[in-house]
């Protein structure tokens, strides 16, 4: 699975932005599909998780009622809306496949296989 992310920048606090993460390469809707992130001299970290039934979807808590993951499989693409955004949101965003069907959901980054190049994503105060 190849992975491209998209829709970063440098935005002001209490700003929206939305970011894409197109996939090819093997059936995307077996994948779950996750956002995580990495702050300049911190671990990687867990956002949010969109399951391949799309069904179930799953935020950490410091983006809850902020981030709002989704998936279109026609399309082949994962999104993160994010609202509200603060400074402490500011990190490099990756996007995640994990091979779905018959697993259990994870958050664990090092249970997802496929990685996209990263997106920087910059809150100003």
């Amino acid at each position: 699975v190849q992975l491209v992310e998209s829709g970063g920048g440098l935005v002001q606090a209490g700003g929206s932005l939305r970011l894409s993460c197109a996939a090819s390469g093997r059936t995307f809707s077996n994948y779950d599909m996750g956002w995580f992130r990495q702050a300049p001299g911190k671990e990687r970290e867990f956002v949010a998780v969109i399951r391949w039934s799309a069904g179930v979807t799953y935020s950490a808590d410091s983006v809850k009622g902020r981030f709002t993951i989704s998936r279109d499989n026609a399309k082949n693409t994962v999104y993160l809306q994010m609202n509200s955004l603060k400074p402490e949101d500011t990190a490099v965003y990756y996007c995640a496949a994990r091979w779905g069907w018959r697993s259990s959901l994870s958050i664990t980054t090092n249970e997802y296989a496929y990685w996209g190049q990263g997106t920087q994503v910059t809150v100003s105060s």
